[in-house]
């Protein structure tokens, strides 16, 4: 904001919306007492108190020491000498601090840049921005928008860093940068004085970044003070604040219109101490440099078209309109130039305005035009080569003949009660809608409101489709909404330029983008990058906020599940009614178009639903309003909101509210960080390894365990996720696992794969129930084995046993069953065993101890296990099944050969150690 010491009106304008820069969501609070908006309230105030800014992003809050101020200087003016010997002037160093909350800023002038017009440096902690301002010697053609151009820069060596690109430099102006310039820019113009046409130019750099104090705020405060010092005849100071309370979805009015109070005196008691370095320092004021058409040719003007110009004005199209117009001006010069009041004379424009003159009518209305940029198709006057004249100039004319429309379009408006289309003041243009309109589209919308249309699309996607912010902060940020919004000239009938969006398209976007994203779910609820595109189909004002209608639908057209329906409306105002007819109070005018836009005071941009405000931005062009005024045109504007989001319920067709069967399928799991690494693999092998056997389009991961899955498709998606779930799951030390294919053999066991890229070791040793020599005697590559889980060392390596799932060699029966219970004729039979079976296992064990000391350390035991279960004394004899097996109770006489006993007690073992239990229970041994 910009305010005024003394009153309490406000001029220029103000911008409510969210910081995307890095370093503003990083920058640390505690030193900065603030309320936070839910979207950043910017605001930009003026000396005497009027706010006068576009978008406003300003930094100070808190309290304000007026007695705090401190000035530095040198008493006698410096001489410097040149090379040559001549001796001129420098100007004096000053330095000035001024008391911001808990601490002070450093403004600094006459130390760096004392060849420009001004340049002052401003200090705030290790932050610095500096800022210098030029104007031309020579007075540029007159035209109805002053030549002002503004550059900011943040330079990365500000921070310690280096520009990433290929040059090493930095480059065309980044987004932030852009908004940061209109942020500058706004406040200035309105200050800037009618008549005086020498170009100005404002650079800012931020030549120091702390990561703790914005510096577009600093900037913005440097322009301020730079142009104040100047040579340039503005009236007023320009400082500026930023105001917060805290994020949250939707701000009622009432706390907007607190915030622009507390920013008001914020910037008020700035104000004061800028004004006392201004009278110590400034440079004296080019008063005598200001042109202005000379006062009859009103008349002539007002003589000529003012009836033909009332009949004009009520014509309701824009373009039948606009052509009137302009084949009326035309009229109006020809008939000026035949009667000899415009003619080929070099002193066409002798006849300006005198300085007192100036200053009887410096509260006259202003026509400002920003940038110098075509606003919504409205008709600008551009400078043109001067064609000499007696008495007028041709530009004079065109000013003035713009200039009687103007009061002519707010006469009728006051005293008919009418505006050019019909309406009434608070009437809102009839709307439509259409949702579904582009198939291919994951959502899309065609909105229109009068003459202004827009296509809002939506595209859905994942992490890649993000748009990365570079900035001051050595940490990457991708922005997962963004809103980007095109402006062609064919949208007003017109041929102009296409190529890189400019600062109009980059603001007007910002806008947009900041008003809709308070609504949107949070990513873990919906894991989509979302771009919004809103393409200018036609404009008759208030483009910005079609974006935002047609935003909001097209996003439910897209299936986005948004927290609520947002709708915007632009707000006008003619401030002095008297002059036009009315009896003095302010009229506030709803749904502007682009001509009350142009010939009004106030573009007043809010957007919300019934319960509040999710952005706004102010444009004053006039002396200043009050809170009052300023209430009235919030609750006018929350009626026309109420009525836009009915008509947006009316939609037809209406917005689907489902994913579109073209946008791509995002899952998204978490798993432990720790096991990230796992689903990467070394150099990304692993990751690439799962997107080319699913199938699926990315996998993306964070350090915090979050996994997103993008695919095409359902079924390429379950196998990438089953594939993840297997790497990352975290086994438990007596899991089973069936079914599990031997991936490879080594000499000290098998590696079994107990889930896709996951597997473990199966020792020799527990691989069967009894001793092998060698895993290949038992199992070879592409056997299935059901194993269990034993052991998980501290490297996260699986041990695996197929024994453990193998059945007991003894059956719980055998112990119901003594010996003395065989048939008497089964003793031999019996004993001749027991004999030959304990030859064989001591024999066994003899060779397993032989083998202990060629094992590894750690598998010794298991072989020694295996050695005490076969080497138990003679008296030991084998399980009541195994004897089964080998008695048959037809067979009433046993076997008295002792090496056909021995033969079949080999192969019984045999048959242990090679089948399991059903089989020896079948009797297939």
């Amino acid at each position: 904001m910009l305010a005024c010491p003394s009153t309490s009106t406000f001029h220029g304008g103000a911008t409510l919306h969210h910081h995307h820069h890095n370093h503003h969501r990083r920058c640390r609070r505690s030193h900065l007492p603030s309320l936070f908006f839910p979207s950043r309230p910017h605001f930009s105030f003026s000396a005497d108190g009027k706010c006068r800014s576009r978008s406003l992003s300003l930094l100070f809050s808190g309290n304000y020491n007026r007695n705090g101020f401190a000035v530095r200087a040198s008493t006698e003016p410096s001489e410097v000498t040149d090379g040559g010997g001549a001796t001129h002037i420098a100007p004096q160093p000053y330095s000035v601090k001024i008391p911001v909350g808990d601490r002070h800023i450093l403004v600094e002038t006459g130390h760096i840049g004392r060849q420009a017009s001004a340049s002052v440096t401003v200090t705030d902690g290790e932050t610095i921005v500096y800022t210098s301002i030029c104007l031309d010697d020579v007075a540029s053609e007159p035209s109805d928008f002053f030549p002002l151009s503004v550059n900011y820069q943040e330079r990365f060596s500000a921070a310690g860093r280096t520009s990433g690109g290929f040059f090493k430099r930095e480059g065309k102006a980044k987004d932030h940068e852009v908004l940061t310039c209109r942020l500058i820019d706004r406040p200035l113009r309105p200050t800037m004085p009618k008549g005086f046409y020498h170009e100005t130019q404002i650079l800012s750099w931020v030549l120091s970044y702390d990561g703790l104090h914005s510096p577009d705020s600093l900037a913005v405060t440097a322009a301020g003070i730079a142009v104040a010092l100047s040579e340039i005849p503005v009236s007023e100071v320009v400082a500026g604040v930023r105001v917060g309370l805290g994020y949250s979805d939707l701000l009622p009015e009432e706390k907007l219109l607190k915030a622009v109070e507390v920013g008001q005196d914020a910037v008020r008691a700035i104000c004061n101490e800028v004004e006392a370095l201004v009278k110590k320092c400034g440079k004296p004021k080019m008063f005598d440099a200001i042109k202005l058409p000379p006062p009859e040719l009103y008349k002539y003007v007002e003589e000529i078209a003012g009836d033909e110009l009332v009949k004009v004005l009520q014509i309701r199209n824009k373009i039948p309109r606009r052509k009137a117009i302009s084949a009326l001006e035309d009229k109006v010069l020809k008939i000026l130039t035949e009667n000899g009041f415009v003619s080929n004379d070099a002193t066409s424009r002798s006849n300006a305005e005198t300085i007192a003159e100036i200053l009887e009518e410096e509260d006259e209305d202003e026509e400002v035009i920003v940038d110098g940029e075509v606003d919504e198709g409205d008709v600008h006057i551009k400078p043109t080569p001067p064609k000499p004249t007696r008495l007028f100039a041709e530009v004079d004319v065109k000013l003035v003949f713009k200039e009687v429309s103007s009061k002519f379009l707010r006469k009728r408006i006051v005293e008919g009660g009418r505006r050019s289309d019909g309406r009434t003041p608070k009437g809102i243009r009839p709307i439509n809608s259409r949702c579904g309109l582009l198939p291919r589209a994951h959502g899309s919308t065609l909105f229109t409101r009068g003459e202004t249309q827009s296509i809002a699309v939506v595209t859905l996607g994942d992490k890649q489709m993000a748009q990365k912010i570079d900035n001051l902060i050595d940490v990457e940020e991708y922005k997962r909404f963004y809103l980007q919004y095109s402006f062609p000239p064919s949208s007003v009938g017109e041929v102009g330029r296409i190529g890189a969006p400019s600062r109009r398209e980059i603001g007007h976007g910002m806008l947009a983008e900041r008003s809709l994203e308070p609504i949107l779910p949070a990513e873990d609820d919906f894991p989509y990058t979302i771009r919004v595109e809103s393409t200018i189909t036609e404009s008759n004002g208030s483009s910005s906020m079609a974006s935002v209608c047609g935003g909001c639908l097209a996003l439910q057209d897209a299936g986005v599940p948004i927290k609520c329906s947002i709708a915007g409306i632009a707000m006008g105002l003619v401030l002095d009614t008297k002059e036009f007819g009315g009896d003095g109070t302010p009229l506030i005018l709803s749904d502007i178009t682009g001509s009350e836009d142009a010939s009004g005071d106030m573009d007043f941009k809010v957007a919300g639903n019934e319960d509040g405000i999710t952005a706004f931005q102010m444009d004053i062009k006039v002396g200043g309003i009050t809170l009052p005024i300023m209430r009235e045109a919030l609750l006018q504007a929350k009626e026309g909101r109420k009525h836009i989001l009915g008509e947006m319920m009316k939609c037809s067709p209406p917005p689907a509210k489902s994913l579109s069967k073209h946008a791509p399928l995002i899952h998204m799991m978490k798993v432990q960080p720790e096991r990230i690494n796992l689903i990467i693999g070394p150099g990304g092998k692993k990751v690439r390894s799962i997107i080319e056997e699913s199938g699926v389009e990315a996998i993306d991961t964070e350090d915090d365990g979050t996994v997103k899955i993008t695919a095409k498709d359902l079924f390429s998606l379950e196998k990438s996720k089953a594939i993840i779930n297997n790497l990352t799951m975290v086994p438990t030390i007596g899991d089973i696992y069936r079914n599990c294919e031997i991936k490879s053999i080594v000499p000290y066991g098998a590696f079994v794969e107990i889930a896709p890229g996951r597997e473990g070791l199966c020792h020799v040793s527990e691989l069967s129930s009894s001793w092998l020599a060698k895993p290949e005697d038992a199992f070879q590559v592409g056997d299935r084995i059901d194993v269990k889980l034993i052991e998980i060392n501290d490297k996260g390596h699986l041990r695996l046993s197929h024994r453990a799932m193998l059945p007991a060699t003894e059956s719980d029966d055998s112990n119901n069953q003594p010996s003395s219970e065989l048939p008497n004729d089964t003793a031999g039979l019996k004993k001749s065993t027991d004999k030959g079976l304990s030859k064989k296992v001591n024999s066994l064990a003899k060779d397993g101890a032989e083998g202990k000391s060629k094992q590894p350390k750690d598998k010794v035991s298991k072989v020694r296990v295996a050695s005490k279960r076969s080497s138990e004394d003679d008296s030991v004899i084998p399980s009541k099944k195994f004897i089964r097996k080998l008695v048959n109770p037809s067979e009433d006489k046993p076997s008295t050969n002792k090496d056909d006993v021995e033969r079949t007690n080999d192969e019984a073992f045999g048959s242990v150690s090679g089948k399991d239990e059903s089989s020896l229970v079948s009797g297939e041994a």
